[in-house]
């Protein structure tokens, strides 16, 4: 976090998941602090929600609790990474703001992807091997992405993250050109 007016959600969160992991672990605030590398104080204006937080020290924290990053900031009741969809981060500006969509935990390859389609253009895939999962963030248009579940239609400024072990297909239904960011994990 940076500075802010307002409270980002995230705060809360990051304040609910710090203490109940630590406490999983049967960590005392001060083991944690020093295990992060931060006061003793902060740890607990951190678990408070009082406190902007660096992204930073979300990662010094997450190591120190043996967790990924999206487990400090995703929602205290989401049972998946798949979809966090949260600010993380404001700066002076109200324009300035990072937003953490999705995580997944990836074992061996992360590739990143710019695409477009033309209108009426199609792209089919068969599956992926299990384990692989792609997160599509729609930049300009509408994608639909077609699953064996049925289609999910994607606009602009929206995103969506699926495992990739099955065949699917982008299809670009609209009249301009679409523009999408896929990022692919395994």
């Amino acid at each position: 976090m940076h500075n802010s007016n307002e409270r980002p959600d995230v705060l809360v969160h990051v304040a609910a998941n710090v203490r109940r992991l630590r406490q999983a672990v049967s960590l005392s605030q001060q083991a944690l602090a020093e295990r992060a590398g931060v006061s003793r104080r902060m740890l607990v204006n951190i678990e408070k929600g009082d406190v902007n937080v660096s992204l930073g020290m979300l990662d010094r924290l997450a190591e120190a609790l043996g967790v990924l990053f999206y487990a400090l900031v995703q929602p205290p009741d989401s049972e998946d990474s798949a979809r966090i969809d949260e600010v993380a981060w404001v700066g002076r500006s109200p324009e300035s703001r990072a937003r953490l969509l999705a995580s997944k935990p990836a074992r061996q390859e992360v590739e990143l992807w710019s695409w477009s389609l033309a209108p009426g253009d199609i792209y089919e895939s068969a599956a992926d091997d299990n384990g692989w999962h792609e997160m599509l963030v729609v930049i300009e248009g509408v994608l639909t992405l077609e699953l064996a579940a049925g289609d999910i239609v994607i606009p602009a400024g929206d995103f969506h993250v699926y495992p990739s072990n099955q065949p699917y297909r982008y299809r670009n239904d609209g009249r301009g050109t679409l523009r999408f960011i896929r990022n692919v994990v395994h």
